[in-house]
């Protein structure tokens, strides 16, 4: 694989578990509540670790027990088509749910619940959430599985490591920076945003995971060829 290749696909699962809908109307609903900076910074900086400290303990685990990566392996065969069944049932719930015209999307309901709780609480359930979602999940062992099929050294994969930290952070980022640039000139936007968010949420992911479940299903196809 090469660096261009990698990059590609770890901007491409990155973007994937970027756009979690609860965790961005959540940072919204605090940006625009008391103490913007410090209660958003902290949930940005949690999600941030969460994802690097995953792809980690997916790379420690995938070198100890040695598995082959290589495009036809039996691992990442089975990862693709198991990745791709899960996107694909996601996207089409995703876009049935966004179809309800008038109905708020579920998870809506429980923000505010959540923006009231305690912040040590609050940030140790929205890493629980980003870490038992199953779609994030796959997206999590994709990213670790091209990155132990392109036999980096330690050093490079910690350098790709943070650049799918980054792409994976990037919609919780660009909020929280225009706050931090100015606050005042972009509550309007982030109000707009919000109701964009709750609005059309469910359909920007439902498409956006169909598109990987069909990406990650070509690769498992292609797999089982080569294999």
């Amino acid at each position: 694989m090469t660096n261009g290749t990698l990059w590609a696909e770890l901007v491409a699962y990155g973007s994937g578990i970027a756009l979690s809908p609860l965790h961005i109307g959540l940072l919204l609903l605090l940006l625009l509540g008391p103490h913007p900076l410090r209660r958003g910074g902290l949930l940005v900086l949690s999600w941030m670790l969460t994802v690097a400290l995953m792809v980690v303990l997916l790379l420690t685990v995938g070198h100890g027990l040695l598995l082959s990566m290589d495009k036809g392996s039996s691992h990442r065969t089975g990862l693709d088509l198991l990745a791709a069944g899960a996107l694909l049932a996601l996207g089409i719930k995703e876009l049935l749910n966004g179809g309800e015209e008038g109905t708020p999307p579920g998870w809506t309901r429980q923000l505010d619940r959540f923006c009231a709780m305690p912040l040590p609480l609050l940030l140790g359930i929205s890493c629980g959430l980003e870490l038992i979602s199953p779609d994030d999940l796959f997206l999590f062992a994709k990213a670790a599985s091209a990155l132990l099929a392109s036999g980096l050294s330690r050093l490079q994969e910690g350098l790709f490591t943070a650049v799918f930290t980054l792409a994976a952070s990037l919609a919780l980022l660009l909020p929280f920076l225009a706050v931090l640039v100015g606050r005042e000139q972009v509550v309007p936007l982030l109000e707009r945003s919000k109701q964009l968010l709750f609005a059309k949420g469910d359909l920007l992911v439902g498409g956006l995971s169909l598109v990987l479940a069909g990406y990650m299903g070509w690769q498992g196809v292609e797999g089982l060829r080569l294999g």
